[in-house]
């Protein structure tokens, strides 16, 4: 029976707003291509063409407008949903019905994981699960795994006083077992229904858990600093320190310095952009110099050197300055912000 996918999508990212006001987090983009399209392409990678993905009612429009039915990856896409946030392992539960008796790899849609999919599935031949880890510094915000003697024995969601720094980067591996224990939890602490416990209760009953450890990259995009790391190593990913620019974005008297992706309709006067910039489309600039940034759908950047960098401008947010004035630093604008510099 074939291996499927699923990708959870339906939380809020109130971390991120106010860019997930309008948009849902998992349609954030990095290094140009919303982040749940990484995921579709990663189990697409593996030969894995039968995908849920669990959303809110809210995000159908959005998210379907942008995926479809999978066509354009190569599989197909079937829309779980989820009404209330009550957590990854009631997500999961959503999708009963579409996973049956298959196997089946678990992707949280807001995580970007450069690890290949299939040494996770090879150990799931002899385990019930297996789980993809990696080392942090600060695991008291991560599902926390313990170890002894090559075994996993306790999981902890986001304790106070972790007992390890390997945590759980957010991809599974599952046999449809695991759904026997999601019917039995109960709500934790946190007010929802946890994986990890589902997870702790195959282990408590002598289930196999196998685990798989992560040196490469890998990003919880939950917030602003953690986006912008993310569209830096994703950068180098897709751009091989290489400039990709739309065939009709216009630059003129412009430096650029590699990685840049310059989308299309771009306008770019006497500027010099990168490294590590993204602009997704519509973009007019005039006399700025931009590195380390995200900027969204149609930003306007004008005036007498504005130069900023780790900054994050929404969709048609707009900075002026006045002849003869100067902005330096750091800028995170939401959709439709405007900050303007006038000459004293």
């Amino acid at each position: 029976m074939a291996v499927k996918g699923l990708i959870v999508c339906a939380g809020k990212g109130s971390r991120l707003r106010p860019y997930t006001l309008n948009r849902p987090k998992t349609m954030i983009p990095v290094a140009g291509k919303p982040i749940l399209f990484y995921a579709i392409e990663k189990l697409a990678d593996e030969g894995i063409h039968d995908i849920g993905i669990v959303i809110h009612p809210s995000q159908e429009a959005v998210i379907y407008d942008a995926a479809g039915t999978g066509e354009k990856f190569g599989v197909t896409l079937t829309y779980l949903y989820q009404n209330e946030p009550k957590g990854i392992a009631d997500a999961v539960a959503t999708a009963e019905s579409f996973i049956g008796t298959s196997d089946f790899v678990l992707m949280l849609g807001d995580n970007l994981v450069k690890e290949p999919l299939g040494p996770l599935m090879d150990q799931l031949r002899l385990a019930e699960a297996c789980i993809l880890l990696t080392e942090v510094v600060d695991p008291q915000h991560y599902g926390v795994v313990e170890i002894n003697d090559h075994r996993i024995v306790r999981l902890d969601e986001k304790p106070k006083y972790p007992k390890s720094n390997l945590v759980i980067v957010g991809v599974y591996a599952f046999k449809s077992g695991i759904f026997d224990h999601i019917r039995n939890l109960t709500v934790s602490l946190r007010g929802e229904l946890e994986i990890t416990d589902a997870i702790q209760r195959l282990i408590d009953q002598k289930n196999k858990v196998s685990y798989v450890i992560t040196h490469k990259n890998v990003s919880d995009v939950g917030n602003t600093e953690r986006w912008l790391e993310a569209n830096t190593w994703m950068m180098d990913e897709v751009c091989q320190g290489k400039k990709l620019i739309s065939s009709d974005a216009v630059l003129i008297k412009c430096t650029l310095h590699e990685p840049v992706i310059i989308g299309p309709g771009c306008r770019l006067e006497n500027c010099s952009i990168g490294p590590y910039v993204s602009m997704i489309s519509g973009a007019h600039l005039v006399e700025c110099s931009i590195e380390r940034s995200i900027l969204l759908s149609d930003v306007t950047i004008l005036g007498t050197g504005q130069a900023f960098s780790n900054s994050i401008l929404g969709d048609k947010a707009c900075i002026k300055g006045q002849s003869g004035t100067f902005a330096k630093g750091r800028f995170i604008l939401g959709d439709h912000s405007q900050c303007s510099w006038l000459e004293e």
